[in-house]
């Protein structure tokens, strides 16, 4: 039906007709679809990732990490490829990579340069049906933001897995991150990972669906196995794999991605063929009104006249809408801007109290674990607020068209995704404690002057240099130079603490601010971009039938007829289009939904 209504947008010679339908086409012709994995760290993302696609691509270990994003997506030969950031921001050149080297995949490339994401394809049957895996690395996990560069991707994708084990309940920290990639995917499941290795984790999983009830989270969540779905492809045991409860993965899937990505694009098609239908009927049908009835169509010609007027006022007046968008996007870029600063100066004091209060050498991991989890929720309430207030932006703009009817909004979403470069910022190393040797020694240094001291005033009173007294002092010195230094010590530590935390958030608020400048930039072209067409395409619509209309008034009666039959063809065509258009157009797709419930245990 698409290339049907191109067919009919080119005899009609409307260009942005056919740019606009070619557009939809080529998403129709892509059948990709975009699976996102996220988690805490040691969750099983990686192996459940093999088990999906039931190949070893991605390196499983008890003591190893996912430590750059990984994109999985079909390969008839298996391939890797590396893809780090350029000197100018943009990529560089791609780099194969031997399998057999994956597992020492870093951060960084051997040139020194940020590590984007790592491609690999392979041969498999679940990729080569269009669906693209994204193994990312662990919530928290040294050397990122947390969740800020997932959250990134999230926009882009077109479903959320979050692994969880089942050897303890959600924390804070994923439920948080649920609720920030909720609001930016229409489809996220929770998946409970390991079951086979916890044999009470029934109780798990409905401890966890009390907490999202209690967050309001209503997302279907799967108890799975990689281990046993990958016993059960071995052993082509088909309980084994209902046991796995990969079946419900791929029911999700079918039902909450594929099926609900399907109805999407079918009205996003609808959608499109329908208001291509409205502007081809609008020339047909005001040329076919005057070839038939002159009278009327005078009339219709007069009404065109208006029309345009209308139009061309709403072109001319093209700076009211520019005016209010420019002033939104500015308005947004200083509140986001702010909002985000604000919320780091809070994890600043927060992490400032806490180093006032303890040894930060002491505690150091535990810091950075929790600096980086609260930077990521941070950035990721940030991202959540831009898409929100781009939404209320659109609508806003949306109303200066009111003229024309409802327009419809374009898709801010999709310009909420793009390569976050936070995962560069890293938490500075402290300066690790002396050992006891250094201890011992500035003990020493303290006492000897004690002893010194006092060996001398006893020698005045026929004492040897070094006699009881002497000691004692030396000892009372020398504690005292120890404690000196510790307190010292303990106090440079805590300047250094506070300068890292410090920097590691300027980072992060620099790179941050970076990618919302360049996220506000292509949300203020869409916006531009996509109400200025609604203006153009009207215009032209208008300007073609008033054209059609004043020759068809001026045609020989010889040619009136056979023009009309023409037309009335060309209409009826334009018709039925529209009419399966609007079949096609039904109610909202549904709200992802729950699965169904688990059976009960057995025994």
């Amino acid at each position: 039906m698409v290339s049907e209504t191109i067919a009919v947008a080119r005899a009609a010679h409307r260009g942005d007709l056919v740019a606009r339908l070619e557009t939809v086409a080529g998403k129709v012709r892509d059948p990709r679809r975009r699976i996102l994995v996220a988690g805490l760290g040691n969750q099983g993302k990686s192996r459940f990732v093999n088990a999906l696609v039931n190949l070893d691509v991605c390196p499983v270990a008890d003591d190893a990490a996912t430590a750059v994003t990984t994109v999985l997506s079909y390969g008839a030969e298996p391939r890797a490829t590396l893809v780090a950031a350029g000197a100018d921001g943009g990529e560089n050149p791609r780099e194969p990579v031997p399998f057999e080297a994956i597992p020492r995949v870093t951060g960084r490339s051997p040139q020194g340069r940020p590590v984007l994401r790592l491609e690999l394809e392979a041969p498999s049957q679940l990729l080569a049906d269009g669906i693209v895996i994204v193994d990312t690395p662990g919530l928290g996990a040294h050397g990122t933001t947390g969740a800020a560069t997932v959250l990134g991707q999230a926009p882009g994708a077109d479903a959320v897995l979050v692994l969880t084990d089942a050897s303890t309940e959600l924390t804070e920290t994923e439920v948080d991150f649920l609720r920030q990639v909720r609001a930016l995917c229409p489809a996220v499941a929770v998946l409970v990972t390991k079951i086979d290795l916890y044999p009470h984790w029934r109780q798990v999983f409905e401890a966890n669906r009390k907490h999202l009830r209690a967050n309001e989270l209503e997302l279907p969540m799967l108890p799975v196995s990689a281990v046993l779905r990958a016993h059960a492809m071995l052993l082509r045991d088909e309980g084994l794999g209902r046991e796995s409860g990969f079946g419900l993965v791929f029911q999700f899937l079918r039902e909450q991605v594929v099926a609900r990505d399907q109805a999407a694009l079918q009205r996003a098609v609808a959608l499109d063929i329908s208001s291509a239908a409205e502007h081809l009927a609008l020339a047909l049908g005001s040329e076919l009104v005057a070839l038939r009835d002159p009278a009327r169509g005078a009339a219709a010609i007069r009404e065109l006249h208006a029309a345009r007027a209308e139009a061309e006022q709403l072109h001319r007046h093209t700076a009211a809408w520019q005016q209010t968008l420019g002033d939104g996007i500015t308005d947004l870029a200083g509140d986001i801007d702010h909002d985000l600063r604000d919320r780091l100066r809070g994890i600043a004091r927060t992490a400032e109290d806490w180093i006032d209060e303890h040894d930060p050498g002491r505690h150091w991991d535990s810091m950075d674990e929790w600096l980086t989890a609260t930077v990521g929720s941070a950035v990721g309430d940030n991202l959540v607020w831009t898409g929100t207030r781009a939404v209320r932006l659109a609508e806003r703009v949306a109303t200066h068209f009111t003229e024309l009817g409802a327009v419809d909004l374009p898709e801010v979403r999709d310009t909420l995704d793009g390569a976050s470069r936070t995962a560069s910022c890293t938490l500075a190393d402290l300066e690790p404690d002396l050992g006891l040797s250094h201890k011992l020694l500035v003990g020493v240094r303290g006492s000897y002057g004690g002893v010194i001291m006092a060996g001398m005033a006893g020698t005045m009173a026929g004492m040897a240099l070094i006699n009881p007294l002497s000691l004692g002092a030396g000892v009372l010195l020398g504690g005292k130079a120890f404690s000196d230094d510790k307190k010292a010590r303990l106090a440079k530590r805590r300047a250094d603490a506070k300068l890292a935390v410090r920097r590691y958030l300027d980072d992060i608020a620099f790179h941050a601010g970076k990618e919302t400048k360049d996220r506000l930039h292509r949300i203020h072209r869409l916006l531009r971009d996509h109400f200025t067409a609604i203006a153009d395409r009207t215009l032209r619509s208008l300007d073609e039938s008033l054209r059609a209309a004043q020759e068809a008034a001026n045609l020989e009666s010889a040619r009136r007829t056979e023009r009309a039959a023409e037309l009335d063809r060309r209409l009826r065509v334009v018709a039925e289009l529209r009419h399966h258009a609007n079949a096609l157009l039904g109610p909202e797709p549904p709200a992802p939904g729950a699965l169904p419930q688990l059976p009960p245990a057995a025994g």
